[in-house]
């Protein structure tokens, strides 16, 4: 069972149970479904929202449209974790159910408060012309895990000099304030950020638009998340309508951010440097973050992007979430890297240690389906050195340096089914130094590398056959040596 796309607005409540244990067992049938990724149990899963740690337990929200693989009504889905490995999903958390959200509950974010987890979201509203019309929403948590949703919009029309494109907030608190960055579209048709401010969080006031030097950046700014690190202000967002340069801004929108002084909340001034892609890859969007109880800045991220098909769509699922990953500043830059939670999934280590030249091997029990692996490369004389993954007859994925370009190359040209194909099939960044360390966390139909200990990252569904297995390791124009250990998932 599917639904038709002009049909998107139908709620799961209208549709019969027998449909939709149909459409799960289709879901479930796939040879695609992840592992060890929160994915959906049927139907579209989009923007991570609301991640953060209450009662002892990390709670996490997304966006889901239960009904089939494309963006129909959004309800808030709910999974916890108390070890950000394994996850429960707890369920539909909230519904569009009300005046301010009947099209949608869309995106935003969490603060415990008083004992409660308060939910503040976007409600997405569409008139009888189908003209989209936001509204800002509240909704709380109890110590029983009970969402209880105001019966009324805290913020119910979008701002002079702003489109309908409001949205997304990213709650903070401040001394006995609270905050929230929103994205939003100027009427010129540009994208920026705007700061909200409220003294109990039922009460928000429009603070006005966060100055960046990023005026003509863009359409639309996603998913703002502001937080600050080592005395630094640092805003992550998702601009949509970046003009590709080089090897920057591939995707069909992008997620990055800019990094520089703490924000000056009484004069809306954000001073900062250049916008930095936060993921090198194919399929990453609308990152979210939260402070663990231990300090740690955690980040998790949508493993897709809008307007793009994925394979498994015929199987009436898409998209999943990134694994969670652990925020640093090295050198005026955000590292990413895994969160250390994962090592628990470790089982079967095999190493291998070689030196190649002009030369591709495989190793006995170095292969798989599921599984972590650390590679890293001496480069002596080679001019590309890298691995070739989820590799079979005539399927690979391949992550690679190329000495004369001084790239790290991401190519899944050969690595299954097609996606996005109109947004090319090879990523490249440049890299400073000698790169050795490679750390792959491959999934069933994905693939995410740390470089260099979370100096860069490439995020990528990839949809090979089950029979694709091989991991090869290769050297051209000379030598390198490599050891490389592996833990099946």
């Amino acid at each position: 069972m599917e639904l038709p796309r002009g049909k998107s607005y139908i709620r799961i409540d209208q549709v019969s149970q027998e449909d939709i244990d149909k459409l799960i067992a289709r879901v479930n049938s796939c040879s695609w479904r992840q592992t060890f990724h929160i994915q959906p149990v049927s139907g579209l899963l989009n923007d991570p929202n609301g991640f953060c740690f209450y009662h002892g337990e990390y709670h996490l929200y997304y966006q889901w449209h239960p009904l089939g693989p494309f963006h129909g009504l959004k309800y808030w889905y709910h999974t916890k974790s108390i070890d950000l490995v394994n996850w429960t999903n707890v369920g539909i958390a909230i519904k569009p159910d009300e005046y301010f959200d009947s099209h949608g509950a869309y995106s935003g974010s969490a603060v415990e408060h008083n004992g409660n987890l308060y939910l503040l979201y976007t409600g997405n509203t569409r008139d009888e012309n189908l003209e989209r019309h936001p509204y800002l929403c509240i909704a709380l948590m109890d110590d029983d895990g009970n969402i209880i949703k105001s019966k009324k919009s805290v913020l119910d029309k979008v701002p002079a000099g702003y489109t309908e494109h409001f949205r997304d907030p990213k709650l903070w608190k401040e001394d006995d304030k609270f905050y929230a960055v929103i994205g939003a579209q100027r009427t010129d048709k540009t994208g920026c950020v705007c700061l909200l401010s409220s003294s109990d969080l039922l009460e928000w006031n429009f603070e006005g638009e966060l100055a960046t030097n990023l005026d003509h950046f863009g359409f639309m700014w996603e998913c703002p998340d502001y937080f600050e690190m080592e005395n630094k202000g640092i805003l992550v967002f998702s601009p949509q309508g970046l003009d590709s340069i080089g090897d920057l801004y591939q995707n069909i929108y992008q997620a990055g951010y800019v990094l520089g002084e703490k924000v000056d909340l009484k004069r809306r001034v954000l001073t900062h440097g250049s916008f930095i892609e936060l993921d090198r890859g194919f399929d990453f969007y609308a990152p979210h973050t939260m402070k663990d109880p231990s300090g740690r800045r955690l980040m998790v991220a949508w493993m897709g992007l809008p307007e793009i098909e994925y394979p498994s769509d015929i199987n009436g699922w898409a998209n999943c979430l990134t694994i969670m990953r652990d925020l640093s500043l090295r050198d005026g830059k955000l590292i990413q890297k895994p969160v250390s939670e994962l090592q628990s999934l470790r089982k079967n280590k095999v190493e291998a240690e070689d030196e190649i030249t002009d030369e591709k091997k495989m190793y006995e029990g170095i292969s798989g389906v599921t599984y972590e692996l650390i590679c890293e490369f001496e480069q002596r004389d080679a001019l590309e050195y890298g691995i070739e993954f989820r590799a079979g007859a005539e399927e690979k994925t391949v992550i690679k340096y190329d000495a004369a370009q001084g790239k790290i190359i991401m190519d899944r040209t050969l690595s299954g089914k097609v996606i996005g194909s109109k947004y090319g099939t090879v990523r490249k960044c440049q890299i400073v130094g000698d790169v050795r360390r490679f750390h792959l966390f491959v999934d069933s139909s994905s693939v995410e590398i740390f470089v260099d200990d979370g100096e860069e990252a490439f995020t990528a569904r990839i949809f090979p056959e089950i029979r694709s297995q091989d991991i090869r390791f290769y050297a051209t124009g000379g030598t390198a040596a490599f050891k490389a250990v592996k833990w099946d998932y």
